[in-house]
């Protein structure tokens, strides 16, 4: 269990397990200014896409989303990365998650201009803002009752009981989707978004194209055509939107799956991962498809959460220290790095060390490991992380994330969500939630 007091004990513990995470004294560098494309982002702190399953009927944010996203603004991110928006509606995973359309773009753009307006008066400076544009696949759920379009049938998680040939996407949805997301790219540049996050992670329909070796015809099979998805709806996607606006894709470089029910795994490699292919992937991203940023993840948070969202319990034995988890995603991250140079990358998985998370994000910046930070179940905890972690004051241990998974397990009750240990609101809900 998480109990280190200093810096200096959580070193000691990560030596003794075997993770190399590289903890820094210093957490100045995180003050620093970078570029994203054309955007010049005024620190290395990025608010992770954290979904809080609360927006209107028709897919505009709420009340709740709109508490949520002004209290990170006024936090003093860098960057603020919205959450997953689906762009048609058979891609929403609950009835309550973001969706942008022509009939509620107006909405976005107030919330996005109230956004900036709260930054710059708590802060004086602007965030960054990336709109997370996702088809849900095999999570969809727009009525809140199961309605997957899935890749492909995957024992891993069909186990026994295949679904039927009903619910694997047609060649002809996955080039709906597409343009779908283009003209979602289009909406989010109109609201006044600064770029967009084409959605590749987290075995949503753009993740799991890319490890859909099993699936015949143009979408999967080879290298070429499980990445098809995601380069055709980010070329599309540069068609619909102009200037300056910023294209990118948070996307997941191992699976956790073993070959060939996962991507970054190598056939007969097992578990480990094997970054050949996500690697050659982001180059395609960097070198055809212009990309100057990719926020990179693991795992699956619904199946093996011990490898994206470390803690110390998790719905079934823990297979391994958590510091290994985290150990584990820094060294996915900065391989991807290393191998491709010219594109920043956002890391993930920070918010384990709690009070010391942002010596392992300067460490991790220092080592060249991730160029910004990304944090998002700290986000939820503790909105103004990122201020007192800037004027170097530090985290507040009594504020910060103690990864216990609840905010999950809202969504997973069909509410909205948020932190149940840190914010009253969500504790109260929680409470009477699990009453029934």
């Amino acid at each position: 269990m998480f109990s280190w007091k200093t810096l200096e004990e959580m070193r000691e513990a990560a030596e003794k397990v075997g993770a190399q995470l590289p903890l820094a004294e210093d957490t100045s560098c995180l003050r620093q200014s970078w570029q994203a494309g054309a955007h010049a982002v005024p620190n290395r702190i990025v608010i992770q896409p954290m979904e809080g399953c609360d927006s209107e009927a028709d897919g505009s944010p709420g009340a709740p989303t709109r508490r949520r996203y002004l209290r990170l603004a006024a936090g003093g991110a860098g960057m603020i990365w919205l959450e997953a928006c689906a762009v048609c509606r058979q891609g929403r995973a609950n009835p309550r998650q973001l969706w942008i359309r022509e009939e509620n773009v107006d909405a976005f753009r107030r919330l996005a201009d109230e956004m900036r307006e709260t930054a710059l008066r708590t802060t004086g400076v602007a965030p960054v803002l990336v709109l997370q544009l996702t088809h849900s696949g095999r999570y969809s759920k727009p009525d809140g009752v199961p309605a997957p379009r899935i890749a492909c049938n995957n024992p891993l998680f069909e186990k026994d009981a295949p679904l039927p040939e009903s619910c694997i996407v047609t060649d002809a949805e996955i080039e709906r989707a597409e343009d779908d997301t283009a003209r979602a790219a289009a909406l989010a540049q109109r609201a006044g978004f600064d770029g967009a996050d084409i959605k590749a992670s987290h075995r949503y329909l753009g993740s799991e194209l890319l490890s859909a070796f099993t699936r015949p015809g143009p979408y999967g099979g080879s290298f070429e055509n499980r990445t098809r998805f995601l380069r055709n709806a980010l070329s599309k996607a540069r068609q619909a939107v102009h200037g300056e606006f910023l294209l990118t894709s948070r996307l997941n470089a191992y699976d956790g799956f073993p070959y060939p029910y996962g991507f970054g795994a190598a056939e007969g490699g097992g578990l480990e991962p094997d970054l050949a292919e996500p690697i050659r992937l982001v180059q395609i991203l960097r070198d055809e498809l212009r990309l100057p940023l990719v926020n990179i993840t693991i795992g699956n948070p619904y199946v093996n959460p011990h490898v994206n969202r470390p803690a110390d319990w998790q719905p079934y034995p823990l297979p391994e220290d958590p510091l290994l988890g985290v150990a584990r995603m820094l060294a996915c991250v900065g391989g991807i790095k290393r191998a491709a140079p010219g594109v920043q990358i956002v890391g993930s998985a920070l918010s384990y060390p709690r009070q010391f998370a942002g010596n392992l994000a300067a460490g991790a910046v220092e080592a060249g490991l991730m160029d910004a930070a990304g944090f998002g179940r700290l986000s939820f905890a503790y909105p103004e992380f990122a201020r007192d972690l800037l004027s170097g004051a530090g985290l507040d241990r009594r504020r910060c994330c103690v990864a216990c998974g609840k905010c999950s397990q809202l969504m997973r009750m069909g509410s909205r969500t948020g932190c149940v240990v840190r914010d009253p609101e969500f504790t109260n809900l929680y409470k009477e939630l699990t009453k029934k």
